[in-house]
């Protein structure tokens, strides 16, 4: 395999490495087995939203790398030496934009009035779960901070 092509899908695969559902119906390993308390409420309104990406030094680092190696194939002596510097600089930054590209989401914001009258809202990822519409009655699921919508 051409060496010129490893570094890049290694980025990439580090890349998809960094992707998280943040959907209704996903839930961590800590969620697992642990008491979920949940409220009752409906959909008085909803509108998409854009959960942005991931801003880790992964996509930065790998870019960094593929950047300068490939920059410094590009001369040599100190032209090569600077061309590496270039090379790796913009691929830092062509990294990061990766990065927060491939892992940025479609989301939906849902206005809840619960149950006792109150309202609160709550964004979540647009997966695979079943469909929420205003009107529809739902729980809010809550653990530790994190909510999450699904049907009732």
């Amino acid at each position: 395999m051409n060496t010129k092509l490893i570094f890049p899908l290694a980025a990439a695969l580090l890349l998809a490495g960094c992707a998280s559902e943040k959907g209704g119906d996903v839930y961590t390993r800590d969620q697992v087995r642990q008491v979920q308390h949940f409220r009752v409420g409906v959909v008085e309104s909803l509108h998409k939203v854009r959960i942005e990406g991931t801003k880790s030094q992964v996509g930065t680092t790998a870019g960094t790398i593929v950047g300068g190696i490939a920059g410094s194939g590009a001369a040599q002596g100190k032209t090569g030496e600077v061309a590496a510097v270039l090379g790796a600089v913009v691929g830092g930054v062509v990294g990061a934009a990766a990065e927060e590209g491939y892992t940025r989401e479609d989301g939906i914001e849902y206005a809840i009035k619960l149950e006792d009258g109150s309202f609160i809202s709550v964004v979540q990822a647009v997966g695979d779960s079943e469909e929420i519409k205003a009107g529809d009655r739902v729980r809010v699921i809550e653990s530790d901070g994190v909510a999450r919508v699904t049907k009732f």
